[in-house]
């Protein structure tokens, strides 16, 4: 794990008005991992969706079970009552789609025909040719399962979270932890990783058992929830399956930025400038994310760009997202209205139960996603929105833009909501608040700019999601008039 500095420790909290963006200047500008610790690249902060958890969220602890204090702003007078998280898989294999783009690209490496008198641009060494000599070692059975760094995610993900919230991932509650998974099977590996370090936590130096033989609740497939995407016809014609929904991201393939990478590539590996295209490249960019966060190996494919281009290509990646799961579209985030609603009926659900005095039913719920869940649901709350949409044409004015995947949803990134059960000190009646955390960091509310919010007060705000966005009629396709004009 990373020695983070100390500063994840809860500290007090800046002015409200500066928190935002000092959440976002402290994602931009993460120190790399140390000398001690596993391979580093200068591209790192620039690999989206494929990020490590590590690269960018720099202040994990090297022993994930070091006591972090709460919150300053809840002290003694608040007590967490329940917590739901929604979580990202944690590292995997490339799909089998990337690993033929993989081949193709491979390919073309062993079949050209480097001239002699060309010395590539990287330390003077045939940068083709060691790439050709790469072992290529995907196979498509891999298609994107989960990998054991993956496991470790999720592993050391729990042993943080466990103590951070001692009170609701104590050993009473184990038994009524709640699982949701996707049924993908890397969301439901990332489930089982993660128990498996809760019951490290609870019992260090005994190997864990099967899931089955946990004594908790084993996780529960509900792609409704966790793959909504998959279930709203309007998303799947409008944007899914509809050629003209990423023109942007298209348009920038062959915009002047790519192309100039195009032309610089094709000169370093000595291949045709026609034989390469930004899907190549793209997956070219990737293999080196996925030789480091899997084999913690820095290949050649690292050496083959510069900051500059992978600045670049993370817009590529960053227009996708954008356009396909964030701001581009509407019913992006509309789509995910039946997960945010879920949401808020567990943490109901727990304010009943306690104004009743009764226990909390479930007093942790975990949700094991994709990036593709939590990338609309951020949006639909409101983060990370640009005043400018991202564009094909605008990549210059977007270099500070706060939506970049990489910082947002890297590999294992998780959103969290916590529920506490207050006493107020002026007039020491009961209150309920609540707290949300992105990659185990305070984000600063959508509504307020504040740290926390009394629970009604975020009801309030996310009042027409909560009351009025029906996914079945969010989701609903026009009816097309099919009356004509003609005689």
């Amino acid at each position: 794990m990373l020695r983070g500095p100390s500063s994840f420790l809860w500290v007090p909290v800046p002015p409200a008005a500066a928190l935002a963006v000092a959440l976002l200047s402290s994602l931009s500008h993460c120190s790399f991992l140390e000398p001690a610790d596993p391979v580093i690249s200068s591209l790192s902060p620039y690999f989206g969706t494929k990020t490590r958890y590590e690269d960018a969220n720099c202040g994990l602890l090297r022993d994930p079970e070091v006591p972090r204090r709460d919150p300053e702003l809840l002290e003694d007078t608040c007590t967490p009552l329940q917590l739901v998280a929604l979580i990202r898989h944690g590292t995997r294999y490339p799909t089998a789609k990337q690993i033929r783009k993989l081949r193709q690209l491979h390919g073309l490496l062993q079949a050209r025909r480097p001239r002699d008198d060309r010395a590539d641009a990287v330390g003077g060494r045939d940068l083709g040719a060691a790439l050709a000599n790469w072992p290529l070692w995907y196979a498509d059975w891999m298609d994107g399962q989960l990998v054991e760094k993956g496991r470790e995610d999720m592993r050391q993900l729990a042993l943080r979270l466990a103590s951070l919230f001692p009170a609701l991932f104590s050993h009473e509650n184990y038994s009524r932890l709640q699982l949701v998974t996707s049924s993908k099977h890397r969301c439901v590996e990332s489930g089982v990783a993660f128990l498996k370090g809760l019951w490290q936590h609870y019992h260090p130096g005994l190997p864990p058992p099967d899931v089955a033989d946990m004594e908790c609740n084993p996780p529960r497939i509900n792609d409704k929830l966790m793959r909504f995407f998959d279930h709203c016809e309007k998303f799947l014609t409008e944007v899914e399956g509809n050629d003209t929904a990423l023109y942007h991201v298209e348009a920038f393939k062959t915009g002047p930025e790519m192309q100039n990478i195009l032309k610089k590539v094709a000169a370093a590996l000595q291949v045709p400038f026609n034989s390469l295209n930004a899907d190549l490249i793209q997956v070219a960019f990737f293999t080196c994310s996925f030789d480091l966060a899997i084999k913690g190996v820095k290949s050649p494919w690292c050496d083959v760009f510069d900051t500059d281009d992978a600045k670049v290509l993370e817009y590529l990646n960053d227009l996708k997202q954008y356009w396909k799961r964030g701001y581009g579209y509407t019913i992006n985030s509309r789509s995910s209205c039946t997960l945010f609603q879920d949401i808020f009926q567990h943490l109901d659900k727990a304010v009943e139960q306690k104004k009743r005095s009764q226990p909390v039913s479930s007093p942790v719920i975990l949700q094991f996603g994709h990036a593709e869940t939590l990338l609309p649901l951020l949006s639909l709350m409101g983060y990370f929105k640009d005043k400018e949409p991202l564009t094909a044409y605008n990549y210059k004015e977007q270099m500070h833009r706060k939506f970049r995947s990489g910082h947002i949803v890297p590999y294992a990134s998780n959103l969290i909501f916590v529920l506490y059960h207050c006493k107020n000190a002026k007039t020491l009646k009961e209150e309920f608040r609540v707290q949300i955390l992105l990659n185990e960091k305070v984000l600063p509310l959508a509504h307020s700019q504040e740290t926390v919010s009394l629970y009604e007060d975020l009801k309030n705000h996310y009042k027409d999601i909560l009351q009025s966005c029906n996914t079945g009629e969010e989701c609903k396709l026009p009816k097309v008039n099919n009356t004509s004009d003609e005689l």
